[in-house]
């Protein structure tokens, strides 16, 4: 059975910084291309960063430069690290796992981002 479990969501103030982790289980975690999405209230789901087998990463514009993410194929896990939080990076964050035509998600983690 496959798993994907966020954590290290919560509140922050503006300017703050939060590290959020995916654990993977039920998967060859190393193969896999891994992606973090957020959604923000009456919005789409937007992809904020992602990280390829190879670690290549790539990042939206509006997270670029605050935003590092990274993974630890010995721990099977993913990270987000952001820093200077804004408001408008107030969302539910969910990581995503890919291999060619499969996918899986995590249930999501609330990012939310006011003083």
């Amino acid at each position: 059975q496959v798993q994907l479990v966020e954590s290290g969501g919560g509140l922050v103030q503006p300017g703050g910084s939060l590290r959020l982790s995916c654990a993977a289980s039920g998967i060859v975690f190393s193969v896999y291309d891994m992606r973090w999405y957020r959604q923000a209230p009456g919005n789409q789901r937007e992809l904020a960063a992602s990280i390829t087998r190879d670690s290549i990463t790539n990042y939206a514009d509006s997270v670029k430069g605050r935003f590092t993410v990274s993974r630890d194929n010995a721990k099977r896990t993913m990270f987000l690290q952001m820093n200077s939080l804004k408001p408008e990076d107030t969302a539910v964050y969910f990581c995503n796992a890919v291999l060619g035509s499969r996918g899986h998600w995590g249930q999501g983690t609330q990012v939310t981002v006011s003083s």
